[in-house]
Protein backbone atom coordinates (compact mmCIF):
# COMPACT_ATOMS: atom_id res chain seq x y z
CA UNK A 1 0.00 0.00 0.00
CA UNK A 2 2.59 2.24 0.52
CA UNK A 3 4.18 1.98 -3.13
CA UNK A 4 7.65 1.15 -1.20
CA UNK A 5 7.28 -2.60 -3.19
CA UNK A 6 5.09 -3.41 -6.52
CA UNK A 7 3.73 -7.00 -6.86
CA UNK A 8 5.36 -6.91 -10.43
CA UNK A 9 9.08 -5.88 -8.45
CA UNK A 10 8.09 -9.44 -6.38
CA UNK A 11 6.56 -11.32 -9.58
CA UNK A 12 10.21 -10.56 -10.98
CA UNK A 13 11.74 -11.52 -7.74
CA UNK A 14 9.87 -15.14 -7.63
CA UNK A 15 10.33 -15.92 -11.71
CA UNK A 16 13.92 -15.76 -10.67
CA UNK A 17 13.91 -17.56 -8.10
CA UNK A 18 12.19 -20.22 -9.64
CA UNK A 19 14.68 -20.45 -12.61
CA UNK A 20 17.11 -21.15 -9.68
CA UNK A 21 15.42 -23.60 -7.64
CA UNK A 22 15.17 -25.93 -10.71
CA UNK A 23 18.62 -25.68 -11.14
CA UNK A 24 20.32 -25.75 -7.51
CA UNK A 25 21.58 -29.78 -6.74
CA UNK A 26 19.35 -31.31 -5.80
CA UNK A 27 16.33 -29.63 -7.31
CA UNK A 28 13.50 -28.11 -5.03
CA UNK A 29 10.92 -29.39 -7.83
CA UNK A 30 8.59 -27.61 -5.36
CA UNK A 31 6.23 -25.51 -8.52
CA UNK A 32 6.26 -28.24 -11.53
CA UNK A 33 4.34 -26.10 -14.28
CA UNK A 34 4.93 -22.02 -14.04
CA UNK A 35 4.91 -19.67 -17.09
CA UNK A 36 6.50 -16.06 -16.89
CA UNK A 37 4.60 -14.06 -18.96
CA UNK A 38 1.59 -15.20 -16.96
CA UNK A 39 2.69 -14.39 -13.86
CA UNK A 40 4.06 -10.75 -15.02
CA UNK A 41 0.38 -10.03 -16.61
CA UNK A 42 -1.29 -10.96 -13.16
CA UNK A 43 1.32 -8.70 -11.33
CA UNK A 44 1.34 -5.86 -13.69
CA UNK A 45 -2.53 -5.87 -13.41
CA UNK A 46 -2.26 -5.45 -9.32
CA UNK A 47 0.30 -3.24 -9.76
CA UNK A 48 -2.06 -0.45 -11.26
CA UNK A 49 -4.32 -1.31 -8.95
CA UNK A 50 -2.65 -0.63 -5.87
CA UNK A 51 -1.35 2.44 -8.05
CA UNK A 52 -5.27 3.74 -8.25
CA UNK A 53 -6.08 2.10 -4.62
CA UNK A 54 -8.39 -0.03 -5.74
CA UNK A 55 -6.95 -3.59 -5.18
CA UNK A 56 -9.96 -6.03 -4.69
CA UNK A 57 -9.01 -7.93 -1.34
CA UNK A 58 -6.29 -8.38 1.03
CA UNK A 59 -4.85 -11.41 -1.58
CA UNK A 60 -4.46 -8.98 -4.20
CA UNK A 61 -0.58 -9.08 -5.61
CA UNK A 62 -0.13 -11.95 -3.07
CA UNK A 63 1.94 -15.10 -4.67
CA UNK A 64 0.14 -18.06 -4.49
CA UNK A 65 0.21 -21.51 -6.35
CA UNK A 66 -2.58 -24.65 -6.45
CA UNK A 67 -1.84 -28.33 -6.38
CA UNK A 68 -1.90 -29.98 -9.74
CA UNK A 69 -5.01 -31.62 -8.77
CA UNK A 70 -6.43 -28.40 -9.60
CA UNK A 71 -7.49 -27.27 -13.26
CA UNK A 72 -5.54 -23.86 -13.53
CA UNK A 73 -5.69 -22.15 -16.89
CA UNK A 74 -3.44 -22.20 -19.19
CA UNK A 75 -1.61 -25.08 -17.20
CA UNK A 76 -1.57 -29.36 -17.50
CA UNK A 77 -4.06 -30.93 -15.29
CA UNK A 78 -1.49 -33.67 -14.74
CA UNK A 79 -2.16 -34.44 -11.08
CA UNK A 80 1.16 -35.84 -10.74
CA UNK A 81 0.94 -38.77 -13.95
CA UNK A 82 2.67 -37.85 -16.74
CA UNK A 83 -0.41 -39.54 -18.86
CA UNK A 84 -3.28 -37.16 -17.88
CA UNK A 85 -3.76 -33.24 -19.01
CA UNK A 86 -2.04 -33.90 -22.33
CA UNK A 87 -3.88 -30.28 -23.57
CA UNK A 88 -3.69 -26.90 -21.21
CA UNK A 89 -6.79 -25.89 -19.24
CA UNK A 90 -9.22 -23.91 -20.22
CA UNK A 91 -11.17 -23.74 -17.29
CA UNK A 92 -10.20 -22.93 -13.89
CA UNK A 93 -11.00 -24.76 -11.09
CA UNK A 94 -13.78 -22.78 -8.69
CA UNK A 95 -10.75 -22.16 -6.14
CA UNK A 96 -8.61 -21.16 -8.74
CA UNK A 97 -11.24 -18.44 -10.37
CA UNK A 98 -11.98 -17.29 -6.33
CA UNK A 99 -7.80 -16.46 -5.99
CA UNK A 100 -7.96 -14.82 -9.49
CA UNK A 101 -11.27 -12.75 -8.23
CA UNK A 102 -9.41 -11.63 -5.14
CA UNK A 103 -6.64 -10.40 -7.71
CA UNK A 104 -3.97 -12.95 -6.16
CA UNK A 105 -0.58 -13.65 -8.13
CA UNK A 106 -0.88 -17.65 -9.31
CA UNK A 107 2.73 -18.34 -9.54
CA UNK A 108 2.14 -21.81 -11.50
CA UNK A 109 0.71 -25.36 -10.00
CA UNK A 110 2.67 -27.49 -7.14
CA UNK A 111 3.88 -30.90 -7.23
CA UNK A 112 1.97 -33.67 -5.65
CA UNK A 113 2.19 -37.49 -5.00
CA UNK A 114 0.96 -39.23 -8.28
CA UNK A 115 -2.86 -39.37 -8.33
CA UNK A 116 -2.64 -38.37 -4.44
CA UNK A 117 -1.81 -42.12 -3.15
CA UNK A 118 0.52 -41.86 -1.05
CA UNK A 119 2.10 -39.61 2.20
CA UNK A 120 5.39 -39.08 1.22
CA UNK A 121 5.03 -37.00 -1.99
CA UNK A 122 7.82 -39.43 -3.39
CA UNK A 123 6.77 -39.22 -7.57
CA UNK A 124 9.86 -40.14 -9.77
CA UNK A 125 8.25 -39.98 -13.08
CA UNK A 126 9.91 -37.69 -15.69
CA UNK A 127 7.05 -34.27 -14.95
CA UNK A 128 7.84 -34.37 -11.62
CA UNK A 129 10.70 -35.68 -9.71
CA UNK A 130 10.82 -35.65 -5.67
CA UNK A 131 10.23 -32.15 -4.43
CA UNK A 132 12.86 -31.64 -1.66
CA UNK A 133 11.94 -31.05 2.42
CA UNK A 134 12.92 -27.40 2.82
CA UNK A 135 14.44 -27.91 6.24
CA UNK A 136 16.57 -30.54 4.98
CA UNK A 137 16.38 -31.47 1.31
CA UNK A 138 17.66 -35.20 2.10
CA UNK A 139 14.23 -35.76 3.24
CA UNK A 140 10.69 -35.79 1.98
CA UNK A 141 8.10 -33.15 1.92
CA UNK A 142 5.02 -35.38 3.15
CA UNK A 143 2.44 -36.15 0.66
CA UNK A 144 0.21 -35.36 -1.15
CA UNK A 145 -0.01 -31.53 -1.11
CA UNK A 146 3.81 -32.21 -1.48
CA UNK A 147 4.95 -29.16 -3.70
CA UNK A 148 2.37 -26.95 -2.14
CA UNK A 149 4.24 -27.51 1.37
CA UNK A 150 7.36 -27.21 -0.23
CA UNK A 151 6.66 -24.04 -1.67
CA UNK A 152 5.62 -21.98 1.33
CA UNK A 153 8.54 -23.37 3.46
CA UNK A 154 10.59 -22.39 1.00
CA UNK A 155 9.66 -18.81 0.36
CA UNK A 156 7.96 -18.96 -2.96
CA UNK A 157 4.85 -17.89 -2.13
CA UNK A 158 3.14 -17.61 1.60
CA UNK A 159 0.10 -19.65 0.09
CA UNK A 160 -0.81 -22.97 -1.31
CA UNK A 161 -3.85 -24.49 -1.88
CA UNK A 162 -4.43 -28.46 -1.79
CA UNK A 163 -6.41 -30.99 -1.17
CA UNK A 164 -6.76 -33.38 2.03
CA UNK A 165 -8.56 -37.22 1.63
CA UNK A 166 -5.80 -38.99 4.37
CA UNK A 167 -4.25 -35.97 5.23
CA UNK A 168 -2.97 -34.61 2.21
CA UNK A 169 -2.65 -31.02 3.50
CA UNK A 170 -1.84 -31.25 6.76
CA UNK A 171 1.07 -33.67 6.41
CA UNK A 172 3.25 -32.01 4.64
CA UNK A 173 2.12 -28.94 6.50
CA UNK A 174 3.68 -30.60 9.54
CA UNK A 175 6.69 -32.36 7.53
CA UNK A 176 7.55 -28.68 6.45
CA UNK A 177 7.12 -26.48 9.40
CA UNK A 178 4.07 -24.96 7.84
CA UNK A 179 0.33 -24.02 8.74
CA UNK A 180 -1.88 -26.15 7.26
CA UNK A 181 -5.88 -26.39 7.41
CA UNK A 182 -8.34 -28.72 6.46
CA UNK A 183 -11.35 -27.62 5.91
CA UNK A 184 -14.81 -29.23 7.16
CA UNK A 185 -16.06 -31.54 4.20
CA UNK A 186 -17.95 -29.55 1.73
CA UNK A 187 -16.77 -26.57 3.06
CA UNK A 188 -14.56 -24.92 0.51
CA UNK A 189 -15.25 -25.70 -3.58
CA UNK A 190 -14.02 -29.31 -5.06
CA UNK A 191 -14.94 -28.28 -8.06
CA UNK A 192 -12.32 -28.12 -11.07
CA UNK A 193 -10.32 -30.77 -9.04
CA UNK A 194 -9.73 -34.12 -10.01
CA UNK A 195 -12.82 -36.26 -7.60
CA UNK A 196 -10.49 -39.16 -6.57
CA UNK A 197 -12.27 -39.54 -3.41
CA UNK A 198 -15.65 -38.14 -3.55
CA UNK A 199 -16.59 -38.51 0.40
CA UNK A 200 -13.11 -37.89 2.32
CA UNK A 201 -11.63 -35.20 0.42
CA UNK A 202 -11.49 -31.44 1.93
CA UNK A 203 -9.25 -28.46 -0.04
CA UNK A 204 -7.54 -26.12 2.38
CA UNK A 205 -4.88 -23.43 2.25
CA UNK A 206 -0.70 -24.19 3.31
CA UNK A 207 0.19 -20.91 4.18
CA UNK A 208 3.17 -19.50 6.51
CA UNK A 209 0.80 -18.24 9.51
CA UNK A 210 -2.41 -19.21 11.12
CA UNK A 211 -3.50 -15.21 10.37
CA UNK A 212 -3.12 -16.38 6.73
CA UNK A 213 -4.75 -19.49 6.57
CA UNK A 214 -7.82 -16.84 8.26
CA UNK A 215 -7.61 -14.85 5.63
CA UNK A 216 -7.33 -17.02 2.93
CA UNK A 217 -9.97 -19.36 4.45
CA UNK A 218 -12.69 -16.48 4.78
CA UNK A 219 -11.74 -15.50 0.80
CA UNK A 220 -12.80 -19.69 -0.44
CA UNK A 221 -15.46 -20.64 2.26
CA UNK A 222 -18.85 -20.34 0.70
CA UNK A 223 -21.31 -22.14 -1.35
CA UNK A 224 -20.42 -22.95 -4.60
CA UNK A 225 -23.61 -24.18 -7.05
CA UNK A 226 -21.47 -26.17 -9.19
CA UNK A 227 -19.94 -28.25 -5.83
CA UNK A 228 -23.54 -29.84 -4.47
CA UNK A 229 -21.80 -30.72 -1.33
CA UNK A 230 -21.00 -27.93 0.25
CA UNK A 231 -24.60 -25.88 -0.73
CA UNK A 232 -26.19 -26.18 2.50
CA UNK A 233 -23.19 -24.83 5.13
CA UNK A 234 -23.66 -22.07 7.56
CA UNK A 235 -21.77 -18.97 6.49
CA UNK A 236 -17.88 -19.06 7.55
CA UNK A 237 -17.45 -16.37 10.36
CA UNK A 238 -13.82 -15.72 12.17
CA UNK A 239 -15.75 -14.90 15.07
CA UNK A 240 -13.44 -14.26 18.27
CA UNK A 241 -10.53 -15.68 16.48
CA UNK A 242 -8.50 -12.63 18.14
CA UNK A 243 -9.59 -13.12 21.59
CA UNK A 244 -6.90 -11.90 24.01
CA UNK A 245 -7.28 -15.85 25.81
CA UNK A 246 -8.97 -18.91 25.89
CA UNK A 247 -10.82 -18.53 28.72
CA UNK A 248 -14.06 -20.77 28.56
CA UNK A 249 -12.72 -23.49 25.70
CA UNK A 250 -12.51 -26.88 26.28
CA UNK A 251 -9.57 -28.77 25.17
CA UNK A 252 -10.22 -32.70 24.44
CA UNK A 253 -7.67 -35.12 24.93
CA UNK A 254 -7.55 -38.35 24.73
CA UNK A 255 -4.11 -39.58 25.97
CA UNK A 256 -3.83 -43.04 24.71
CA UNK A 257 -3.93 -42.20 21.85
CA UNK A 258 -1.96 -38.77 21.81
CA UNK A 259 1.30 -40.78 23.02
CA UNK A 260 1.22 -43.07 20.18
CA UNK A 261 4.06 -41.12 18.75
CA UNK A 262 7.96 -40.60 18.59
CA UNK A 263 9.17 -39.65 22.05
CA UNK A 264 10.63 -35.97 20.86
CA UNK A 265 7.27 -35.15 18.99
CA UNK A 266 5.31 -36.30 22.32
CA UNK A 267 7.47 -34.50 24.90
CA UNK A 268 6.54 -30.88 22.55
CA UNK A 269 3.19 -31.43 21.93
CA UNK A 270 2.48 -31.90 25.81
CA UNK A 271 4.13 -28.85 26.33
CA UNK A 272 2.52 -26.88 23.69
CA UNK A 273 -0.49 -28.44 25.71
CA UNK A 274 0.26 -26.98 28.45
CA UNK A 275 1.16 -23.39 27.09
CA UNK A 276 -2.75 -23.42 25.84
CA UNK A 277 -3.69 -24.23 29.54
CA UNK A 278 -1.88 -21.16 30.76
CA UNK A 279 -3.88 -19.10 28.43
CA UNK A 280 -6.71 -19.83 30.42
CA UNK A 281 -8.09 -23.16 28.08
CA UNK A 282 -8.72 -26.39 30.30
CA UNK A 283 -7.91 -29.46 29.10
CA UNK A 284 -10.90 -31.95 29.60
CA UNK A 285 -9.95 -35.64 29.12
CA UNK A 286 -12.06 -37.72 26.20
CA UNK A 287 -12.06 -41.19 24.76
CA UNK A 288 -12.14 -41.95 20.93
CA UNK A 289 -14.15 -45.13 20.42
CA UNK A 290 -13.58 -47.52 17.79
CA UNK A 291 -10.13 -45.50 16.45
CA UNK A 292 -8.83 -48.55 14.74
CA UNK A 293 -12.40 -49.56 13.31
CA UNK A 294 -12.73 -46.01 12.57
CA UNK A 295 -9.08 -46.17 10.80
CA UNK A 296 -9.18 -49.26 8.61
CA UNK A 297 -12.71 -48.10 7.50
CA UNK A 298 -11.52 -44.76 6.41
CA UNK A 299 -8.61 -46.56 4.45
CA UNK A 300 -11.50 -49.09 2.68
CA UNK A 301 -13.56 -45.64 1.72
CA UNK A 302 -11.14 -43.64 0.20
CA UNK A 303 -9.54 -46.57 -1.73
CA UNK A 304 -12.29 -47.80 -2.74
CA UNK A 305 -13.65 -44.52 -4.15
CA UNK A 306 -10.08 -43.76 -5.61
CA UNK A 307 -10.45 -47.47 -7.36
CA UNK A 308 -14.23 -46.94 -8.65
CA UNK A 309 -12.95 -43.50 -10.25
CA UNK A 310 -9.66 -44.63 -11.31
CA UNK A 311 -10.97 -47.96 -13.05
CA UNK A 312 -10.39 -46.31 -16.58
CA UNK A 313 -7.12 -45.58 -16.08
CA UNK A 314 -5.97 -47.67 -14.15
CA UNK A 315 -6.82 -49.95 -17.09
CA UNK A 316 -5.35 -48.00 -19.33
CA UNK A 317 -2.27 -45.98 -18.21
CA UNK A 318 -0.62 -49.24 -15.88
CA UNK A 319 2.38 -49.20 -17.17
CA UNK A 320 2.49 -45.58 -17.29
CA UNK A 321 1.88 -44.99 -13.44
CA UNK A 322 4.35 -45.59 -10.39
CA UNK A 323 4.98 -49.01 -9.13
CA UNK A 324 3.26 -47.18 -6.26
CA UNK A 325 0.79 -46.12 -7.36
CA UNK A 326 -0.27 -49.68 -9.21
CA UNK A 327 0.61 -51.00 -5.81
CA UNK A 328 -2.27 -48.87 -3.97
CA UNK A 329 -4.54 -49.33 -6.66
CA UNK A 330 -4.20 -53.40 -7.04
CA UNK A 331 -4.78 -53.23 -3.02
CA UNK A 332 -7.71 -51.02 -3.34
CA UNK A 333 -9.33 -53.90 -6.27
CA UNK A 334 -9.81 -56.19 -3.31
CA UNK A 335 -12.37 -54.69 -1.35
CA UNK A 336 -15.69 -55.81 -1.86
CA UNK A 337 -19.29 -53.48 -1.47
CA UNK A 338 -20.06 -55.21 1.63
CA UNK A 339 -16.50 -53.76 2.84
CA UNK A 340 -17.85 -50.29 1.84
CA UNK A 341 -20.88 -50.65 3.02
CA UNK A 342 -19.82 -51.86 6.52
CA UNK A 343 -17.04 -48.99 6.67
CA UNK A 344 -19.76 -46.53 5.90
CA UNK A 345 -21.67 -48.02 8.52
CA UNK A 346 -18.98 -47.12 10.75
CA UNK A 347 -19.10 -43.95 9.42
CA UNK A 348 -22.25 -43.24 10.76
CA UNK A 349 -21.13 -44.47 14.48
CA UNK A 350 -17.82 -42.25 14.75
CA UNK A 351 -19.89 -39.25 13.79
CA UNK A 352 -22.98 -39.86 16.44
CA UNK A 353 -19.13 -40.47 19.08
CA UNK A 354 -17.99 -37.19 17.60
CA UNK A 355 -21.48 -35.60 18.04
CA UNK A 356 -21.41 -36.67 21.90
CA UNK A 357 -17.84 -35.35 22.52
CA UNK A 358 -18.17 -32.06 20.95
CA UNK A 359 -21.38 -31.57 23.04
CA UNK A 360 -18.58 -31.24 26.28
CA UNK A 361 -15.41 -30.17 24.60
CA UNK A 362 -14.54 -27.18 21.96
CA UNK A 363 -11.85 -29.09 20.34
CA UNK A 364 -9.58 -32.19 20.27
CA UNK A 365 -5.93 -31.82 20.27
CA UNK A 366 -3.75 -34.87 19.19
CA UNK A 367 -0.02 -34.13 17.67
CA UNK A 368 0.52 -33.62 13.79
CA UNK A 369 2.08 -36.78 12.50
CA UNK A 370 4.05 -39.20 15.28
CA UNK A 371 7.27 -38.71 13.59
CA UNK A 372 9.23 -36.27 11.60
CA UNK A 373 9.85 -36.15 7.70
CA UNK A 374 11.17 -39.34 6.96
CA UNK A 375 14.52 -39.78 4.57
CA UNK A 376 15.03 -40.20 0.80
CA UNK A 377 16.96 -42.74 -0.55
CA UNK A 378 18.76 -43.19 -4.11
CA UNK A 379 16.42 -45.70 -4.81
CA UNK A 380 13.18 -43.58 -4.05
CA UNK A 381 14.66 -40.99 -6.82
CA UNK A 382 14.92 -43.91 -9.46
CA UNK A 383 11.67 -46.38 -8.59
CA UNK A 384 9.95 -44.28 -5.89
CA UNK A 385 9.20 -45.67 -2.29
CA UNK A 386 5.98 -47.73 -1.21
CA UNK A 387 6.41 -48.06 2.99
CA UNK A 388 2.71 -49.38 4.12
CA UNK A 389 3.95 -49.07 7.65
CA UNK A 390 4.55 -45.24 7.12
CA UNK A 391 1.83 -44.26 5.39
CA UNK A 392 -0.49 -46.02 8.03
CA UNK A 393 1.68 -44.21 10.60
CA UNK A 394 1.56 -41.31 8.58
CA UNK A 395 -2.24 -40.94 8.57
CA UNK A 396 -2.55 -42.15 12.38
CA UNK A 397 -3.58 -38.48 13.78
CA UNK A 398 -5.48 -37.70 10.35
CA UNK A 399 -8.05 -39.73 9.20
CA UNK A 400 -10.52 -38.94 11.65
CA UNK A 401 -10.81 -35.65 10.25
CA UNK A 402 -11.45 -37.27 6.84
CA UNK A 403 -13.75 -39.99 7.63
CA UNK A 404 -16.14 -38.13 9.28
CA UNK A 405 -15.70 -34.29 7.57
CA UNK A 406 -14.61 -32.46 10.66
CA UNK A 407 -11.89 -29.69 10.23
CA UNK A 408 -8.48 -29.87 10.89
CA UNK A 409 -5.74 -27.61 11.43
CA UNK A 410 -1.79 -28.14 11.71
CA UNK A 411 0.45 -25.36 13.88
CA UNK A 412 4.35 -26.16 13.67
CA UNK A 413 5.50 -25.93 17.28
CA UNK A 414 9.28 -26.81 17.62
CA UNK A 415 11.72 -28.87 15.72
CA UNK A 416 13.32 -32.45 16.55
CA UNK A 417 16.94 -32.42 17.22
CA UNK A 418 17.83 -33.06 13.75
CA UNK A 419 16.06 -29.56 13.36
CA UNK A 420 13.25 -31.37 11.87
CA UNK A 421 9.48 -29.57 12.15
CA UNK A 422 7.21 -30.82 14.81
CA UNK A 423 3.19 -29.78 14.54
CA UNK A 424 0.68 -29.95 16.91
CA UNK A 425 -3.47 -30.83 15.43
CA UNK A 426 -6.60 -28.81 16.57
CA UNK A 427 -10.20 -30.56 15.24
CA UNK A 428 -13.38 -29.10 15.50
CA UNK A 429 -16.94 -29.65 14.84
CA UNK A 430 -18.35 -29.31 11.90
CA UNK A 431 -18.08 -25.96 10.13
CA UNK A 432 -16.77 -24.62 13.68
CA UNK A 433 -13.41 -23.49 11.77
CA UNK A 434 -13.27 -19.91 13.70
CA UNK A 435 -12.20 -21.94 17.00
CA UNK A 436 -9.42 -23.66 15.05
CA UNK A 437 -8.10 -20.18 13.91
CA UNK A 438 -8.50 -19.37 17.93
CA UNK A 439 -6.37 -21.63 19.59
CA UNK A 440 -4.11 -21.90 16.33
CA UNK A 441 -2.96 -17.92 16.82
CA UNK A 442 -1.93 -18.69 20.42
CA UNK A 443 -0.63 -22.18 19.71
CA UNK A 444 1.74 -19.97 17.08
CA UNK A 445 3.21 -17.81 20.89
CA UNK A 446 4.15 -20.89 21.95
CA UNK A 447 7.45 -21.71 19.51
CA UNK A 448 9.83 -19.38 20.73
CA UNK A 449 12.00 -19.27 17.56
CA UNK A 450 11.50 -20.18 13.77
CA UNK A 451 14.25 -21.50 12.39
CA UNK A 452 15.05 -20.50 9.14
CA UNK A 453 14.53 -23.66 6.07
CA UNK A 454 18.14 -24.48 4.63
CA UNK A 455 16.36 -23.74 1.01
CA UNK A 456 14.64 -20.34 1.53
CA UNK A 457 13.88 -17.47 -0.84
CA UNK A 458 13.30 -14.05 0.23
CA UNK A 459 10.87 -12.53 -2.47
CA UNK A 460 10.80 -9.29 -1.13
CA UNK A 461 14.51 -8.72 -1.27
Amino acid sequence: RSGKLTPSQVAKNIIAMLEDCDKSTPPLRAIVQWDREQIMLMAEASTTRYRNKCTLSCLDGIPVCLKEEFKVVPYHHRVGTVYLGTEPETEDATVAKKLREAGAIIIGVSNMHELGTGTTGCNPNRHHKIPRNPYNPNHFTGGSSSGSAAAVAAGLCPVAIGTDGGGSVRIPASFCGVVGLKGTFGRISCHGCLPLSYSTVSVGPICTSVADAAIVYSILAEPDLLYPYGLKQPKATLSDICAPDLKGLKLGVDWTFFKACDAEVLSACEKAVKHLQSLGASVVEVSLPEMEEARVAHVICILSEMRDFLQPDFNKHFHEMNLETRASLALASQFTALDYIKANRQRTRTMRFLQEIFSTVDCILTPGIPCTAPRIYESDLLTGSSDMSFTVRSMRFMQLGNFTGIPGLVVPIGYSTAGLPISLQVMAKWWDEAVLLRIGLKLEQFRDQTKKPSIYYDILA
